[in-house]
C-alpha cells in the first residue's frame, strides 16, 4: 500500500461530513492537507482540531469552488511546495429540494450545478495540470447512487451526480497516458447533514430518510477514499457505488 506520510491532499467541504471525515482520515496517515469550504469560522476549527489529534500540517482556504476566478488565484498562489498534490477529493456539493421536476426551484437547481458540476470541473482544471507536471496524482470525486439511475423528484441532483460519473470517466481516458488516477465514488444513504440540507433545515423530514434502517456514516466513506488513495500506484479503482446492507438500489430500501 502506498504510504501516505507528508503527502498532500487537497479537500473541498471539508468542514463538516463526508469531507472532514476525509480529512481526519488523511491527517491520521500522517498526510497534509489543503482544505477549502465556504464556512471559513467552521473550517478553521475542525483543522484546529485535527491538528491537536495528529499534528499535521494543514492549510485552509475560504472558497466557494464555482468561483472559477478564485478557484485559480488559490491554486496558482499555494506555496511551491504546496503545489505536489496527491490526491484531490472533490466532495463539495450536495442535493437542495425535493419536489417534481415540473415544480423544482430553479434557485435549487443553479447552486447544484454550481457546486456539484462547476466546482469539480474548476478544481480539478486547475490541479490535474499540476498532478500532470509531477508525474503523480489522484482525482478523487464523491458521487452518488442518484449518477447511478435517477428517482422520482430527483432529476436534477441525479443528473449532477451522473455528470460526476461521466467527467471521472473522460478525465480517466484523458490522462490514460499519464501516472494519473481517477476515482468515482458513488454511495447510497448516507447519515450526515445531507439531508438537513436537502429540505433547507427541516430536521424532521430530514430525520425520516434514514428512519428504519442503518445508514452509512461519513467514515464508512472516507474509509473507502483512504484506501482508493492508498493501493499500489498501478492500480486503479475506477469506481465504488456502496450502500447500506438494507439498500438495494437508489429507491429500493428496506426498513423495520
Amino acid at each position: 500500500m502506498t504510504n501516505l506520510k507528508n503527502k498532500i491532499i487537497f479537500i473541498s467541504g471539508a468542514n463538516s461530513g463526508i469531507g472532514k471525515a476525509c480529512a481526519e482520515q488523511f491527517a491520521k496517515k500522517g498526510a497534509k492537507l489543503i482544505l477549502c469550504s465556504r464556512n471559513i469560522d467552521k473550517l478553521i476549527k475542525v483543522a484546529e482540531k485535527i491538528n491537536e489529534k495528529y499534528d499535521t500540517e494543514i492549510l485552509t482556504y475560504q472558497l466557494d469552488i464555482s468561483d472559477r476566478d478564485k478557484v485559480s488565484i488559490v491554486i496558482d498562489e499555494l506555496p511551491k511546495k504546496w503545489q505536489k498534490i496527491y490526491a484531490l477529493v472533490n466532495n463539495a456539493g450536495g442535493a437542495l429540494g425535493f419536489d417534481k421536476f415540473q415544480d423544482g426551484n430553479i434557485d435549487d437547481w443553479d447552486e447544484m450545478i454550481d457546486s456539484n458540476v462547476k466546482g469539480l470541473l474548476y478544481l480539478s482544471r486547475s490541479i490535474v495540470p499540476l498532478m500532470i507536471k509531477n508525474k503523480n496524482g489522484h482525482v478523487i470525486n464523491i458521487g452518488s447512487i442518484a449518477g447511478v439511475a435517477a428517482y422520482p423528484k430527483g432529476a436534477v441532483y441525479c443528473g449532477v451526480k451522473a455528470a460526476s460519473k461521466a467527467i471521472s470517466d473522460g478525465l480517466r481516458m484523458d490522462t490514460v497516458d499519464t501516472p494519473i488516477r481517477v476515482t468515482n465514488i458513488q454511495p447510497g444513504l448516507v447519515e450526515t447533514n445531507f439531508s438537513i440540507v436537502r429540505f433547507h433545515g427541516d430536521k424532521k423530514t430530514a430525520k425520516n430518510v434514514y428512519k428504519g434502517l442503518k445508514a452509512l456514516t461519513a467514515d464508512d466513506i472516507a474509509d473507502i477514499v483512504l484506501y482508493s488513495a492508498q493501493v499500489p500506484s498501478h492500480v486503479q479503482i475506477t469506481e465504488v457505488t456502496v450502500t447500506p446492507t438494507a439498500q438495494a438500489s437508489g429507491t429500493v430500501v428496506h426498513r423495520k
